[in-house]
């Protein structure tokens, strides 16, 4: 739901704070975060993709709002979730964010820690307790004073899951290497690891939670967003095609795929956030 920089950042009325985990957790998990920002000015914000799975516990309140994406409230969803890798955006109440931590898991660490396969949360928000049940997470949470101390209690908590058998798939990571680094395509990858093209699909979806075409296809989105965000001046035509695009036509088309909203409505709504657009 949340992404930010490395750093504190205090801003009135909000705080964001990251913290990089241990050693012993950084194969599994990317980063913890925590966040407090009560009384934003809107309503409601749009998420936009990432293609990684996260963990939200709402500290606030034991619940979180469920929105269409009109941003129409459609019910309520448990206060800590699971929220599956996703290839377009939703829409989220600004109230929940009155006091969240959250866990970004790495791509291919969610069936390690949680002995669970990426894909059966595609796009969905799925209770925590499904596959976390931990009845004195949330006490430990709270009961502790600062965002650090709060952000250590959960890493404390998910070292405890890691089983001494816990390993990440070598063919996943080698995957990451040659669609990150190599810039090589699903198929000239699987002919590089010496698989089907077939398997190496089925792999990485379980594994990571998302189909590897559509990874490479959400990642070069988020290349384009951040250089959207970072407020790059450079022609529509040349960024398309320094993110991976074919021309600008298909830079727009995946934009609003995966966003709902044009380039030119992200840059005049971006907040601070990369991922988060506001809702007027």
């Amino acid at each position: 739901m949340i992404e930010g920089g490395n750093d504190p950042i205090a801003l009135m009325p909000m705080l964001y704070v990251e913290k990089t985990p241990n050693d012993r957790l950084l194969p599994w998990v990317s980063k913890l975060w925590y966040c407090q920002a009560p009384g934003l000015t809107h309503s409601r914000e749009r998420v936009l993709p990432n293609g990684w799975i996260q963990i939200i516990v709402n500290l606030h309140r034991d619940s979180l709002t469920d929105c269409r994406e009109d941003g129409s409230a459609c019910g309520r969803m448990p206060g800590a979730i699971v929220v599956g890798a996703r290839t377009r955006y939703e829409v989220i109440d600004t109230s929940d964010l009155e006091e969240l931590v959250g866990i970004i898991v790495r791509p291919g660490g969610f069936p390690g820690l949680f002995r669970e396969r990426a894909d059966l949360f595609f796009e969905q928000s799925i209770p925590l307790d499904s596959v976390w049940r931990d009845s004195w997470l949330l006490e430990r949470l709270t009961e502790t004073e600062t965002p650090e101390e709060k952000l250590c209690a959960l890493e404390r908590s998910l070292v405890g899951l890691l089983g001494a058998d816990a390993s990440r798939s070598l063919l996943v990571d080698q995957a990451m290497y040659f669609f990150g680094r190599k810039h090589l395509s699903v198929a000239e990858c699987a002919r590089s690891a010496g698989i089907s093209e077939r398997r190496l699909s089925q792999v990485f979806r379980e594994e990571v939670g998302i189909a590897p075409k559509m990874w490479c296809r959400v990642r070069r989105f988020q290349a384009a967003t951040k250089a959207l965000h970072a407020g790059v001046d450079v022609p529509w035509p040349e960024l398309a095609l320094r993110c991976g695009y074919y021309d600008q036509s298909h830079f727009a088309n995946d934009f609003r795929a995966f966003s709902g909203i044009d380039p030119t409505t992200y840059c005049a709504s971006r907040s601070r956030w990369q991922n988060h657009v506001p809702i007027e």
